[in-house]
């Protein structure tokens, strides 16, 4: 076989994603960036401080397409995730300066992770 035809047929052995599965397995890897530094270890501060940042530059991006007239998410949701991402930024700059635990950053990515693979709670 020749190396062109191999790499066609590697392109089409590429996994397809859904535009949900994309942002869940953009959420699970900025969360589990946040999970694994250790916000008690001040020699683990750029890595938190990455972080965080990258998991702000989701929400800045999510927050940009939510605002966009074309989402095709209901007003009443678009709005709910627009305060989670304000939520996002401002906790984030408390992380960084060390006024805030990281953890309800974590917390708000795994709530939408689960929203995204269909495992809402039903309300009580």
């Amino acid at each position: 076989m020749t190396p062109h035809a191999r790499s066609g047929y590697a392109q089409a052995a590429a996994p397809v994603r859904t535009h949900r599965g994309s942002e869940y397995a953009a959420f699970a890897h900025v969360t589990a960036g946040l999970r694994s530094a250790d916000p008690d270890d001040r020699l683990q501060f750029p890595a938190l401080a990455r972080a965080v940042h990258d998991n702000g530059r989701l929400w800045s991006a999510l927050a940009d397409d939510l605002r966009l007239e074309e989402n095709g998410l209901p007003l009443a949701l678009r709005a709910q995730l627009l305060g989670l991402a304000e939520f996002v930024r401002r906790h984030s700059n408390h992380v960084l300066a060390g006024r805030a635990p990281v953890e309800p950053l974590i917390e708000i990515n795994t709530a939408i992770m689960k929203g995204l693979r269909g495992e809402v709670e039903a309300a009580a």
